[in-house]
């Protein structure tokens, strides 16, 4: 019987207590915010540096976090190798940490990200002591080279950002996620709970989510159900779905039947 207890999340060298990352933008209010922390209680949350107060004066977004959660900075925002270099410099700085979530977005109609300059940026920031996980496309390749180029983790999208489309192409990330020498933590396109379930069952090691929390009716409820359904997709993936099969099989022998 697979032991869930022991069932944690490495990446970089560090030890997770969750399988479920947050993000910290577009929620109502900040009691929504806090509320949704605490039903979700994610690993992790981000924090996007150019768009936040690095100031913990009071009442700012990282004074109304404090403790509550580690924070994963990330580079929103960014479209080219500089500026992304530069951000994350700015939140080791500032934040004392050497994580940074990676996006260089290369067409802000799609928000999709530009895998060359993913890949030159990654390289940089390891070479410069950084725990890199870059956003990308669901592309196998474009995940294997990151990995290769030192990242600690790749972060494909499911669908385009904000769009609650689910994961589009399931395929590829089942295909990321076999062939990965890293964790794959899916990012991006989640509407619900059943959307993270999903990627736990493709073998993701992790999802990350923020819009379909955060403008859900109820975010912390939100929150709650995406906590239980990254719990339910990984046990489900451990425990090894049966095949499918194109025609009905009976759960019971017919053999011995009483009253045959």
């Amino acid at each position: 019987m697979a032991d869930m207890k022991n069932d944690g999340l490495v990446i970089g060298g560090r030890t997770l207590g969750s399988r479920l990352l947050m993000g910290t933008a577009g929620y109502p209010n900040q009691q929504a915010l806090l509320q949704a922390l605490e039903e979700g209680a994610p690993a992790m949350v981000t924090v996007a540096i150019r768009r936040v107060s690095l100031e913990s004066y009071s009442g700012s977004l990282l004074d109304v976090l404090g403790g509550r959660s580690a924070l994963l900075p990330n580079t929103a925002g960014c479209a080219t190798v500089r500026d992304a270099v530069l951000t994350a410099e700015l939140a080791r700085e500032a934040l004392e940490t050497d994580w940074i979530k990676l996006e260089l977005i290369g067409d802000f109609e799609t928000l999709y990200p530009d895998g060359a300059l993913l890949l030159e940026a990654t390289a940089e920031l390891v070479a410069k002591g950084f725990t890199v996980l870059p956003y990308c496309t669901d592309d196998p390749l474009l995940c294997r080279k990151l990995a290769d180029a030192g990242a600690a983790a790749v972060m494909p999208l499911g669908s385009p950002i904000g769009s609650g489309q689910g994961i589009l192409n399931p395929y590829n990330i089942e295909l990321i996620c076999d062939r990965s020498p890293v964790p794959v933590v899916l990012d991006a396109g989640i509407g619900t709970a059943s959307d993270a379930a999903l990627a736990m069952e493709l073998g993701c090691s992790a999802v990350l989510v923020n819009t379909a929390i955060a403008r859900a009716h109820d975010p912390p409820l939100m929150a709650r159900a995406m906590r239980l359904g990254v719990e339910a997709g990984r046990a489900a993936f451990r425990a090894g779905r049966i095949p499918r099969k194109r025609h009905a099989e009976p759960s019971s022998p017919r053999l011995g039947l009483v009253g045959s």
